[in-house]
């Protein structure tokens, strides 16, 4: 039991961790801004506080640690995450990782960003509320299609 823990965790960390490069990759090629969790964090703290969805997290009363917390609270999602998986697909799923399981994971978790996260942020439902959903979307979803991958990858090397 110790054994698929530990492996989940280390693969929720290592996805995370894919994730975070491709996010700064694409911030140097400019596609994107640079990663701020700030917003997150401030979010994280008004949750804690029984409060989900914001017209605008930027109005929201700011929390001292939001940037600390909203990167804890990236790499707990993303622990969470590999934990589901070891869940969902099993024991013997470590000793022969296939990336099928690990990317579906990865799609279905942009259910979360879209129907929660962002509207929680106020960018409505699946960034509705933006300049452009639709760049932002793909953007999600190729994201999380990296963090499957981070999932699979982080399995291989660790097995």
């Amino acid at each position: 039991m110790f054994d698929i823990l530990w492996r989940s965790v280390a693969i929720g960390i290592g996805a995370t961790v894919l994730m975070d490069i491709w996010a700064i990759l694409l911030a140097k090629l400019g596609v994107t801004p640079s990663p701020n969790w700030a917003p997150a964090g401030r979010w994280f703290w008004h949750l804690g506080k029984g409060k989900v969805f914001h017209d605008s997290i930027a109005d929201a009363e700011p929390y001292a640690s939001e940037l600390a917390l909203g990167w804890i609270g990236h790499y707990a999602v993303g622990i969470l995450y590999g934990i589901l998986l070891a869940i969902f697909v099993g024991p013997a799923w470590f000793a022969a990782p296939t990336f099928l399981p690990a990317w579906i994971l990865g799609i279905v978790t942009v259910g979360a960003g879209w129907f929660l996260m962002q509207p929680g942020l106020g960018l409505g439902w699946a960034a509705s509320k933006t300049p452009n959903p639709t760049k932002v979307r793909v953007l999600n979803l190729l994201a999380h299609t990296v963090f499957g991958f981070g999932l699979y990858a982080t399995a291989l090397i660790i097995r």
